[in-house]
């Protein structure tokens, strides 16, 4: 009876123990799973909070940009207009510049890491530019460039090139030009800069203007492309 009642303890531990350890086992796996539950709560209100703030931000930027842009594209008069009181207006370019600039600088400044906040600096180096800052315009630019929206990047490029061949500096214009040429966007295509490359070369190198324009007419025949090239090779042919 003893040997028989030992078996039976026995046996009531064994299941006494596997018991503890099961329930050990389940709250261990419940406890990691909680934690990995846990963690992609935070990881998701982390993610909708930074969309949230990010798409807030966008909407306060795009409301600022659109202010410093009625700045940029105002009249130019002497007094406001009698059918719209309530538009900008300023007495001279100068004037327009100088105020658009500061608008778009303090968007760029307050949004940077928005597309609003991005177009807002390159708007401000075309400021720069009307103002003939061209250094702080150059400045704005490069920093535009090496970011990586291809199409922003581009039109920086772009203009970058119009301020060398404006600032008398024909040499790193073309560099410019060619590199855009090679690496075409949307905003900037091929055509828009090949004209301006054979523009930039007709006093410094018309004999590869005339190539470029000649290039032009092979690429794009029959275009209002082709029609400007024929006008600016008429206009070199005399010299060539």
């Amino acid at each position: 009876m003893a040997e028989h009642i030992s078996r039976k303890e026995l046996k009531q531990d064994k299941i006494h123990d596997a018991i503890e350890h099961g329930a050990e086992a389940v709250f261990s796996h419940t406890t990691v799973l909680a934690a990995a539950v846990l963690a992609v709560v935070v990881v998701a209100v982390g993610y909708f909070s930074w969309r949230f703030y990010n798409d807030r931000q966008t909407v306060q930027a795009t409301a600022a940009l659109d202010l410093a842009t009625r700045a940029y594209s105002a009249r130019i008069a002497a007094a406001p207009d009698p059918n719209d009181p309530g538009e900008a207006f300023y007495p001279t370019e100068l004037a327009r510049a100088e105020d658009a600039v500061k608008k778009f600088s303090a968007v760029a400044e307050k949004y940077p890491n928005t597309n609003p906040g991005r177009l807002a600096a390159y708007y401000a180096a075309l400021c720069y530019e009307d103002l003939e800052r061209h250094n702080q315009a150059l400045e704005q630019l490069k920093k535009i460039s090496s970011g990586k929206d291809k199409e922003l990047v581009a039109m920086a490029q772009y203009q970058i090139g119009v301020i060398y061949e404006r600032t008398g500096k024909p040499a790193e214009a073309a560099k410019a030009f060619r590199d855009l040429a090679d690496h075409p966007s949307v905003f900037v295509p091929r055509p828009l800069v090949l004209l301006e490359l054979a523009e930039t070369l007709r006093q410094s190198n018309p004999k590869e203007a005339v190539d470029v324009y000649t290039q032009l007419k092979k690429e794009f025949p029959n275009t209002a492309v082709s029609e400007e090239a024929d006008r600016g090779l008429e206009t070199l042919a005399p010299k060539s």
